[in-house]
């Protein structure tokens, strides 16, 4: 079963409870966020519209992250894009890919949301749903959430002209699916992000066999030259001892006719 946040911008009033739950629950260090509230102003003076983005991840099925990572610290679990941060070699690839921005790097590894996924695993919600006093956040089965997110665009329909749901589709559909207010640029986010960055393309099919295929050429081409080098020695070592025993040998004759 894919499980899915709903994230209701209309309502969303930029207070930074989840900002806040989302550190304490995760016990995360001062200089590592998951979530960030983020002012955005559009339109043309006077006629200015105020909001925010709830930056976070968007937990994407065709997760470019998890499509670059060579280690598989990042990988997808019910609909969700984990991360192992023990697994990470902070190569920073997810970085580089991320069509939004999301990982960072912090003290060398890969940082993101990962859905609280301990949390959740244990029966409870994620640590930003439960805090938020608007209800513009909800956690659960995915084709429930869409539902509700199509549900609550219908009866906004009347005050938000544009308003929209976001996520059903993008980037092969996502596990934040957004109710947007008006159009998805207006808070900075991609209207239809690409499945798959050309760099990351590249990196899959180009950069990263023909480096895996170096790294195991290189692997090979060592374990032939150490066995070489340990045949040499094992020849080093027996031209040694007959070198020995026949030393030993002529010593022995030598002594054998001095008794004569």
């Amino acid at each position: 079963m894919a499980s899915a946040f709903l994230l209701d911008m209309t309502r969303c009033i930029g207070c930074e409870a989840c900002v806040l739950a989302c550190k304490a629950g995760n016990e995360l260090p001062v200089e590592m966020q998951y979530i960030e509230l983020i002012e955005r102003t559009s339109g043309t003076f006077p006629n200015l519209v105020g909001g925010f983005e709830n930056h976070r991840c968007y937990h994407c099925t065709d997760a470019a992250c998890v499509a670059v990572c060579p280690t598989g610290a990042l990988f997808k679990e019910d609909g969700l894009t984990r991360l192992d941060r023990d697994a990470c070699s902070g190569c920073g690839y997810c970085v580089q890919a991320c069509p939004y921005g999301v990982p960072k790097m912090v003290g060398g590894r890969s940082s993101k949301c990962d859905a609280c996924a301990s949390n959740v695993g244990a029966g409870g919600s994620p640590w930003c749903v439960t805090t938020c006093p608007a209800q513009a956040l909800q956690f659960g089965d995915r084709e429930k959430i869409l539902a509700e997110a199509k549900s609550r665009v219908a009866a906004l329909k009347d005050r938000y002209p544009k308003v929209q749901v976001y996520g059903e589709t993008q980037a092969g559909g996502l596990g934040l699916v957004l109710v947007l207010p008006d159009d998805p640029e207006t808070l900075d986010i991609p209207a239809d992000p690409p499945l798959v960055p050309v760099t990351v393309d590249v990196w899959k099919h180009i950069v990263q066999p023909v480096s895996m295929g170096a790294t195991a050429l290189a692997a090979v081409g060592a374990g032939v030259l150490g066995v070489i080098a340990r045949r040499n020695h094992l020849a080093e070592l027996k031209e040694l001892e007959e070198q020995e025993k026949a030393g030993v040998a002529a010593g022995g004759s030598e002594s054998t006719e001095e008794e004569r």
